[in-house]
């Protein structure tokens, strides 16, 4: 795994290296320039010295001006070597470091000349009147050396103080990254059921958008935990009562000797197994729609066929008519056949499930085609739930004791999930329940769909 801590410093100590190297660079061809002229003018003043003195006559004395003393090799100052030509040719004077050969032609001036295989840079100046050319220069092979010093000068406290630089980086990245550590040393310290969100209020500013989302991840861990902790204890709790009556109801059928009260306790042992099997059933379905991820592959679906599909998997109680809409089976819309059927087995499953004898439970087309309905006979929901009965395990006052509280909740999630809207609402004059389905794009009829 990279550190952090140790890829900063990597960076920020090569980052300085590239900046050192560039100064470098820039030092080293700015002040070979400078150099340049500073020695040139150099060689310029020490040939007119020359100049002058020759023109005075002593040509003694002139020879010897830029002369380097026997075994002196200190500085660059006494290495500039000197010769004094007769026009015609003749070598009248030279230093003692100044090779026999001609370090001039007669052009006046600047010029880079090679003797005896090294280069030179010579400055010439031609005196027709004395008869005699002045030519001073010295070796580039000395310029450079001047120059490579200079770098040297200034590479060599680079390789000491990169080192310590590299120190100081390492100190202040752990310095600098003091608050992340406390929040990570914070936040291992807790147990598993701590979820308080962290504090970001001391935290840098870089990291207070990481600890707004961690904090939000602690929220959304805290809320499934709680729902997760109410599904159990709501489960437990209808669980226990059904289980306690198949156990009274086959003690009474096992102490039985009257056929009747036999064949009642049996009864009742198969309404607890049904209101068991549709709890578990559910539950079940409602972990699988949080847990299910949204499809991107969703077909086209029949809504008469996905609906006769949630009918056939429903009892229907005696005295109870179901009625649907022969057009139901021309509407094709886009979404899972298994999600659809799902939202339509739970609102057929309320409807039947709350009906208080004889009654109609219908399925019909909206007038404007942009969804369906389902319409009972039932009391209906107190205007005042209406807004909760989609909430977990909420039965109301009203419902059938029968009822586990998810049918709704469950056709909710499932209808968000495919981009329905669930709108329920009291049929006029009390006569039961309305629920419709509204999509967000009208249904297609198949007649008029160019698949069919």
């Amino acid at each position: 795994m990279t550190s952090l801590r140790r890829r900063l410093l990597m960076l920020l100590v090569a980052a300085t290296g590239v900046v050192w190297l560039c100064a470098v660079v820039w030092i080293y061809v700015g002040s070979r320039s400078e150099l340049e002229h500073v020695l040139d003018t150099r060689l310029q003043e020490a040939a007119r010295m020359v100049h002058s003195l020759v023109a005075s006559g002593n040509i003694a004395a002139a020879a010897t001006a830029t002369t380097m003393p026997p075994g002196g090799d200190a500085g660059y100052d006494r290495q500039l070597s000197c010769q004094i030509w007769s026009l015609d040719g003749r070598l009248l004077a030279r230093s003692s470091g100044a090779p026999p050969e001609t370090l001039a032609e007669n052009n006046e001036g600047f010029a880079t000349r090679e003797v005896n295989g090294e280069p030179w840079r010579v400055y010439t100046i031609v005196d027709p009147a004395k008869d005699v050319r002045v030519a001073v220069g010295d070796r580039i092979g000395l310029r450079d050396r001047l120059v490579r010093d200079l770098v040297i000068g200034l590479a060599a406290p680079a390789i000491l103080v990169i080192p310590l630089l590299g120190l100081l980086i390492w100190l202040s990245l752990r310095a600098g990254l003091k608050p992340l550590n406390a929040i990570a040393g914070e936040i291992a310290a807790r147990d598993g059921d701590d979820m308080r969100p962290v504090a970001a209020q001391a935290a840098p500013l870089e990291i207070r958008p990481l600890i707004a989302a961690l904090n939000g991840l602690f929220d959304k861990v805290s809320v499934a935990r709680r729902h997760e902790r109410d599904i159990t204890a709501f489960a437990a709790h209808e669980l226990r009562t059904p289980l306690a009556g198949l156990k009274t109801q086959a003690q009474i059928a096992l102490a039985a000797t009257d056929d009747a009260v036999r064949n009642g306790a049996l009864r009742q042992i198969l309404v607890s197994v049904d209101r068991t099997s549709r709890l578990a059933r559910q539950l079940l379905a409602l972990a699988k729609l949080e847990a299910r991820q949204k499809s991107s592959t969703a077909g086209t679906v029949n809504v008469g066929s996905v609906l006769r599909d949630a009918m056939s998997v429903v009892q229907t109680p005696d005295g109870v008519a179901v009625e649907a809409d022969p057009d139901l089976d021309k509407l094709n819309v886009a979404g899972e056949a298994e999600t659809l059927q799902l939202i339509l087995r739970n609102l057929h499953e309320n409807a039947v499930a709350h009906m208080r004898g004889p009654g109609r439970v219908a399925w019909r087309v909206l007038p404007d085609k942009n969804g369906i309905s389902v319409e009972d006979d039932g009391p209906g929901i107190p205007d005042d739930e209406l807004p909760l009965v989609t909430q977990r395990f909420y039965r109301g006052r009203t419902r059938s004791l029968s009822g586990t509280g998810l049918g709704l909740t469950i056709a909710q999630m499932a209808a968000e999930r495919l981009g329905i809207r669930l709108v329920l609402v009291n049929r006029e004059g009390g006569l039961g329940l309305r629920g419709a389905l509204i999509w967000a794009q009208p249904p297609k009829d198949r007649r008029k769909s160019p698949e069919s």
